[in-house]
């Protein structure tokens, strides 16, 4: 019985991975408050799965954050940006582009999109 359990499919689960929190600026509470919003946004489309958040306080995105951007769009995992700067960091492709979602009250939070091809 333990067997049959164990290959079960577990249900999906909602994650938002964070990068650049503790460089980002931002009190805790601060933070708190906007992965709250963004998690029940996630829940109130009916996403169950991972996302991520990048805390952008810099000029461009590092490598590694560039890597991590692409493969979660090749899974279609959603990636969100909060800029704590006062400009939005460059697109990490040409393919891409970053959608401000105007329903947080911060106006800093984006969604990457990908472009419709013309």
């Amino acid at each position: 019985m333990k067997l049959l359990n164990f290959l079960k499919p577990k249900p999906a689960q909602t994650t938002i991975e964070s990068y650049g929190q503790t460089s980002s600026g931002l009190e805790q509470q601060q933070i708190q408050s906007i992965m709250e919003w963004l998690f029940a946004s996630l829940l109130n489309v009916g996403y169950f799965g991972k996302s991520h958040i990048i805390w952008y306080n810099g000029d461009e995105l590092k490598p590694s954050l560039e890597q991590m951007v692409k493969k979660a769009m090749r899974r279609d995992e959603p990636v969100f940006l909060y800029c704590c700067d006062a400009r939005v960091s460059p697109l990490p492709t040409e393919y891409y582009y970053w959608r401000m979602m105007n329903e947080h009250p911060s106006m800093r939070i984006y969604q990457l999109e990908i472009k419709d091809k013309d």
